[in-house]
């Protein structure tokens, strides 16, 4: 069973990393995103410095919505989820490996990017740490979340809108902690620490709410 998920792993890995597999377009669009953010505010650093852990976190979420429709979608069109419903993997850990692997292919190369990123912001050089450890802890609730909407609007032909819509209520609270972790550990180290552990109470809560709702929502979407 382990050897299946591992393979599933890997084969969504490289589809993803594939040319047109979608796995750098949501790099690309936090590049261009956070590349523009300054050019809007300004060119007061003071104030860059001090929204920079925001304006990343902003960022990084809405990259992260652009690749949710590509977790199930893919695979329910060409019949592939029916396949791997009925194969020896039960749906839960079906679905846990395309989160782990949407992960890896689209949270984890998010998180490597900020730091290099928060230096157009003007971030300072003792948040870095902070941001890196916060997004690591936060980005895995991302894909958890995302996998319920992507999971209940497989069926919708291109529905990575209405998934976005209906997942960006759950990511309130890993912005409003990852901000918070990344944002006060220099001037209110107490704040950072409680907002890192309720960043990971929410992380916890997805890992196991996040794959029972999406398997029990697409064993919905193939049975209609």
């Amino acid at each position: 069973m382990m050897r299946a998920f591992l393979s599933l792993v890997k084969r969504d890995v490289a589809l993803a990393t594939q040319v047109g597999g979608g796995g750098g377009m949501a790099v690309f669009f936090f590049l261009v995103a956070v590349s523009l953010l300054p050019l809007g505010i300004g060119p007061n650093l003071n104030l860059l410095a001090k929204i920079a852990p925001g304006l990343l976190w902003v960022a990084l979420l809405l990259s992260s919505l652009l690749t949710l429709d590509r977790l199930f979608q893919a695979d329910f069109e060409d019949g592939t989820l029916d396949a791997l419903s009925m194969g020896a993997l039960p749906l839960e850990l079906m679905v846990s490996a395309k989160i782990m692997a949407h992960w890896l292919t689209t949270g984890l190369p998010l998180v490597v990017a900020a730091p290099f990123l928060g230096l157009l912001l003007n971030l300072g050089s003792a948040h870095f740490l902070p941001l890196v450890g916060a997004m690591l802890l936060g980005t895995p609730a991302l894909s958890l979340l995302g996998a319920i909407g992507a999971a209940l609007t497989v069926s919708v032909r291109r529905g990575g809108l209405l998934a976005s819509l209906l997942v960006i209520p759950f990511y309130l609270p890993v912005l409003i902690f990852g901000v918070a972790a990344a944002g006060s550990d220099v001037a209110m180290p107490g704040v950072s620490q409680q907002a890192m552990l309720l960043l990971g109470a929410v992380t916890l809560v997805s890992l196991v709410l996040g794959p029972v709702a999406a398997a029990a929502a697409l064993r919905a979407n193939l049975r209609s």
